[in-house]
Parts: C-alpha cells; sequence; structure tokens
C-alpha cells in the first residue's frame, strides 16, 4: 500500500535495537542472571511476576505467529500445515536437546544466513518491475517518504504498520531471550566489547534485511504498471511474484526465495521465542535452565519449551487465512504497547550503581534509552486515540 514509504522507519530502527539490546549485554555479563532473575532480586516478586506473565503471554501470541509464517510458506510447495507443525516442532526440539548453547547458536548462525534470500529476491524485483525512478524512488522512501498515502488509505493504517515494524524488531521477549543468552554462553565483563559489536551488527543486518523485503514487494506490487496490487499476507505475496515477474523465470525465483525468508523467520522466531520463555520461568521457578544441561538435567526447562511451541503451533491449524493475517499484525501492535514497561525495568536495572558498577549507564546511554523509551509511549498513545477517534487521522497527510 505504500511503496518505499515505509522505509524512513529503518533510520531510527537500526539504533533503537542496538540501544535496547546492547543493555541486556552488560547487565547479563555483570549480574550472570537473567532477566526475570535480576527483575526479581530488583523489584521484588509483584513486579517480577508482573514482568515474567507480560513475558509469557505476548511471547505465545507471537510464537503463534511464527508458526503462521512457517506454514504458509511451506504451504506454497504444497506441504500440508499438520505436517509442517510436526516437522518443524520436532526440528526445533532436537536443535536445543544438543546440550550445549555453542551447538546452538552455530546452528542458528546458519539459519540466519537464509534470511538473506530476500536480496537477491529485491534485486529480481526492481530489475523487472515498473518503478520508474529506479533505486533513487528507493532512496527517497528513506528521506522523502510520501505520507500522501495516509489520505488514500487512512491514518490508523499508517500507525498500524508503523507500529508493527517497532514491534517486530523490538520486542519484550529480546530483552529476556539475550540476556539469559549472554549468561547460557557464559560471557563475562572483559567480552562486553564483543558483546556491543555482536549487538550493532545483529540490528544492522535485521534492519537491512527487512528493507529488501519491503523494496522486494513494492517493486512488484504497488509499481505493477497497471496500477498497484494489494495482498493480504506475506504468503501471497511470494505465491503472485511468478504471474507478475514472468521474464525469463524470474518470478518464480523469487516466490522460492520470498518462501524460504518467510519460513526461515519463523523458524528463527519459534526458537528464540520458545528459549526466551523457558529461560525466564526457570529463574524464576529455581529450575536448572540451561542448553548445556540435558533433558534429564534440566527437564522442566524442555518441558516449558516444548509446551510452548505445541499449544501456540496449534493455533496455526485451525486458524483461518483470514485470522492467521489478522493476528500477526495485531500480535506486533501489542509488543509495542507492552514494550515501555520491560524498558523502564531495564533502564532503572542499568542505573544502580551498586549491581552495575563501572558499567553502570552513562549520561549518554540514558539520554538515549529514556527517549525509545519516551517514544514508544507516544507512538502507542497515538495508537490508542486513533483507535478511539479515527476519524482525527483519516486526513492525515492531506
Amino acid at each position: 500500500k505504500y511503496g518505499f514509504s515505509l522505509l524512513f522507519m529503518f533510520i531510527f530502527l537500526v539504533p533503537m535495537a542496538y540501544f535496547v539490546q546492547e543493555m541486556t549485554v552488560r547487565l547479563g555479563a555483570v549480574t550472570k542472571r537473567g532477566h526475570a532473575e535480576a527483575i526479581f532480586d530488583g523489584f521484588g516478586p509483584v513486579w517480577g511476576w508482573f514482568a515474567v506473565f507480560d513475558l509469557v503471554v505476548i511471547n505465545w501470541l507471537t510464537l503463534v505467529t511464527e508458526y503462521i509464517g512457517m506454514t504458509q510458506a511451506l504451504r506454497m510447495f504444497n506441504i500440508p500445515e499438520w505436517i509442517t507443525f510436526v516437522g518443524v516442532t520436532v526440528l526445533l526440539m532436537a536443535i536445543v536437546i544438543t546440550g550445549k548453547y555453542w551447538t546452538f547458536e552455530r546452528l542458528t548462525l546458519i539459519f540466519c544466513l537464509f534470511n538473506l534470500v530476500y536480496i537477491p529476491a529485491a534485486l529480481w524485483a526492481m530489475k523487472t518491475g515498473n518503478v520508474t525512478g529506479g533505486w533513487a524512488d528507493v532512496g527517497r522512501g528513506f528521506y522523502a517518504p510520501d505520507f500522501q498515502l495516509s489520505a488514500q488509505f487512512g491514518g490508523v493504517a499508517l500507525i498500524t504498520l508503523i507500529m508493527a515494524n517497532i514491534g517486530t524488531t523490538i520486542t519484550p521477549w529480546q530483552i529476556f531471550f539475550q540476556q539469559s543468552a549472554v549468561v547460557d554462553k557464559g560471557m563475562d565483563i572483559k567480552d562486553v566489547k564483543f558483546g556491543k559489536i555482536d549487538t550493532f551488527a545483529g540490528a544492522l543486518i535485521t534492519c537491512t534485511v527487512a528493507t529488501f523485503i519491503i523494496i522486494a514487494a513494492a517493486g512488484v506490487f504497488y509499481y505493477h504498471p497497471g496500477g498497484a496490487i494489494d495482498v493480504e499476507s506475506a504468503a501471497q505475496t511470494a505465491a503472485r511474484m511468478p504471474e507478475l515477474m514472468p521474464q525469463e523465470h524470474w518470478g518464480q525465483y523469487a516466490k522460492t526465495l520470498f518462501a524460504i525468508g518467510l519460513f526461515d523467520a519463523g523458524l528463527l522466531g519459534a526458537l528464540c521465542i520458545s528459549l526466551a520463555t523457558s529461560w525466564a520461568l526457570g529463574e524464576v521457578f529455581g529450575w536448572a535452565h540451561s542448553l548445556n544441561k540435558s533433558v534429564r538435567e534440566a527437564p522442566w526447562f524442555y518441558v516449558a519449551y516444548l509446551v510452548m511451541l505445541l499449544s501456540s503451533g496449534a493455533i496455526s491449524l485451525v486458524a483461518s487465512t483470514k485470522v492467521q493475517d489478522a493476528i500477526t499484525i495485531f500480535v506486533q501492535v501489542v509488543a509495542v504497547t507492552l514494550l515501555p514497561a520491560a524498558l523502564v525495568f531495564l533502564i532503572l536495572l542499568l542505573n544502580d550503581k551498586p549491581l552495575m558498577g563501572e558499567h553502570v549507564n552513562t549520561r549518554w546511554q540514558n539520554i538515549a534509552n529514556w527517549s525509545i523509551t519516551g517514544f514508544i509511549i507516544t507512538v502507542s498513545t497515538i495508537f490508542g486515540v486513533s483507535v478511539l477517534f479515527p476519524s482525527l487521522f483519516d486526513s492525515l497527510g492531506r
């Protein structure tokens, strides 16, 4: 609907993702505790249970969307949803029961490489599409977005998509996941510098891949010679590419790459979200909670992981495609509304001098992180007002 106009968001999302997750690296390396345990120790059981309940609910909902992505992707290759559900669940269990954190990390890095398939998909889309201004039009999406489009589709639609993109880039589960991963990996204070580099690379690559997803979809559907073509899901986007990119079978190649990327993103998300939940529950209930321990040594850790997979994956089998697509957007928006609480806990912990010592937040880190928190609260508030009073935003951009 918006062509390249939403690309400007990623200029802000790279530093936002970095500053938020960089704090978890320092907190985990200094305290040797996961985020749930740190909240319980720092703020008491009431706020601790609030944070964990918040996490489990949004994680479960987000995990549903990951299964939706995977089942929709493999449906394009005529693989039934139930086979995808069973196969993926078995694969995800196999990855984590290896008994070693380093094995898990190497396997996930391999899966991460598959996210790069969106880059050639976008290049083919730009070459065969009807983008009259070429890559200059892409560039304008970063510095001169066309918000006149919001007058056509309504301001609420624009705000919802901005919220959803924030919510899929910076989420509560990422905070819990990364800090627990730092602890399970055995990182120490001396490793913080490398953790920061790692985190920045992750934020940059994440947003780079996201820009190419938008370029690929907009190049084919928004700039179609006969006018913009409406699609309702990522799976439908991939499925229709051969029809609209017939030149030299590039559309078929783009469809395959888009589907692989969709499946891979769901697989990585499901793996990390389930682990974030298991780590957090292990911390608060006192279970053994480490990938370096076997199933026999940490049974409840792996049981929680499996229950999350089975219960959320089942939803992808019973929900209609229309419901699945609505869930996918809705969950990311909910994630943003719940994010400020997680950020406030994190920033307060990073300003605890007795806890953090010399690794406490600097003035500039506080300015950056409180600004991010304030921005997300503002955007969430605007979204709430837009839902209650949509007429106020329908003229946005006119």
